[in-house]
């Protein structure tokens, strides 16, 4: 009877089903039900609802994509060109997915911003490694030098690009901007600090200036209003708020961090992110900052920036320095993407890189990270 016992519940599992022991009934199994919400989906490591940052190969590297409620920091470049880059990236993969936006920028106009979002590449990107591959094969010049290293052919290849085995998020085309009617589609509330100040600036109350905290009150309106606020019951269809805020910290933000060793507004910034952090937890949002940390004169200010952020990304870019024109980094023009930070969420561990040696690149018109090598 036991033996009889056994292969039932083996074949059950087989099956797909489970059987209470002690009675006859079978029932089948019921899997979790996860929030069914347009371009998210569980992450495969902790089971956290993740979207796409825009850029597959970040999503790669951070562990899959970025996990809703959480706060991805891009420390920039000197000339502020590829951090720019992935802001357009991330809020052009809401446009795509549906998603809701809040753009915030104290330099440029927000609708700037959002005119200059990548075009999308409705159909699949070819594979660039088998067309390499065919070439080869095709190339009498290259059949010459296979036949000459011949003692080599059999060695794998070094593997440079970062995918994973599902897609997910789109692929967009940088030379080329989205259609103005994809763009109105889309519901976008814009913060342009100039025109949010007053005309005479009132007295300091609190540990955050005054750009901030209208900031922080702009978007938690529209967290509440909109919405996106988990805690609350809601009768229309659940979707997300991709936050994007540019170039935070700099002396356009009315910050003085960026000019002072010992600055006046020393915790603002910090007291900022944390607040803003409390608000993502408890809402259906994630959001994108850009830091000009190069600029940030005392880095133990920068090292709780870091700190009251989940994911830190940190891109070195060659332009204007002597690794532009090394011929060590011709294959990589473009710079180097330092990994920082990756949150802990849901596990014990978070996912770790196979490889901190990263390089960034434009190939194909696209913004891509690879493994980087000599």
């Amino acid at each position: 009877m036991a033996a009889r016992m056994k292969n039932v519940n083996k074949a059950s599992l087989n099956q797909g089903v489970s059987v209470t022991v002690g009675t006859t009934s079978f029932q089948k199994k019921s899997r979790s039900k996860f929030v069914s919400i347009p371009g998210t989906r569980p992450s495969v490591q902790n089971g956290q609802l993740i979207v796409s940052t825009g850029v597959t190969s970040l999503d790669y590297v951070i562990g899959g994509g970025l996990a809703v409620g959480s706060l991805l920091l891009i420390e920039e470049d000197k000339y502020d060109s590829y951090s720019r880059m992935l802001l357009k990236y991330f809020l052009a993969e809401g446009v795509v997915c549906g998603h809701s936006l809040f753009i915030a920028s104290a330099k440029d106009h927000p609708d700037e911003i959002l005119k200059e979002l990548p075009a999308p590449l409705l159909d699949d990107v070819p594979n660039t490694n088998a067309e390499h591959l065919q070439k080869q094969g095709s190339d009498p010049e290259c059949q010459d030098s296979m036949k000459i290293a011949w003692r080599y052919q059999n060695l794998p290849q070094v593997q440079t690009t970062l995918a994973s085995s599902t897609r997910f998020g789109h692929y967009f085309d940088v030379s080329k901007s989205m259609n103005s009617e994809m763009r109105q589609a889309a519901r976008c509330d814009l913060f342009f600090l100039p025109s949010e100040l007053p005309l005479e600036s009132p007295e300091d109350i609190s540990r955050m200036n005054i750009g901030y905290t209208k900031l922080l009150r702009s978007i938690q309106g529209v967290i509440h209003r909109e919405g996106f606020d988990g805690a609350c019951l809601q009768n229309k269809p659940r979707s997300i708020l991709r936050i994007g805020i540019h170039s935070l910290g700099s002396a356009l933000w009315g910050d003085d961090i960026c000019y002072k060793e010992s600055p006046h507004y020393a915790h603002s910034l910090t007291t900022f992110l944390y607040s803003l952090r409390a608000l993502l937890r408890g809402s259906l949002s994630v959001c994108m900052v850009t830091v000009p940390s190069h600029l940030i004169q005392n880095k133990a200010i920068m090292s709780r920036v870091t700190k009251l952020c989940d994911t830190v990304i940190s891109l070195e870019s060659f332009r204007g320095s002597k690794r532009e024109t090394n011929p060590l980094y011709k294959e990589y023009h473009e710079g180097l993407l330092h990994v920082k930070q990756i949150p802990h969420l849901n596990c014990l561990r978070c996912e770790v890189p196979d490889t901190k040696d990263l390089a960034f690149k434009l190939k194909r018109k696209q913004f891509t990270i690879e493994y980087f090598h000599l």
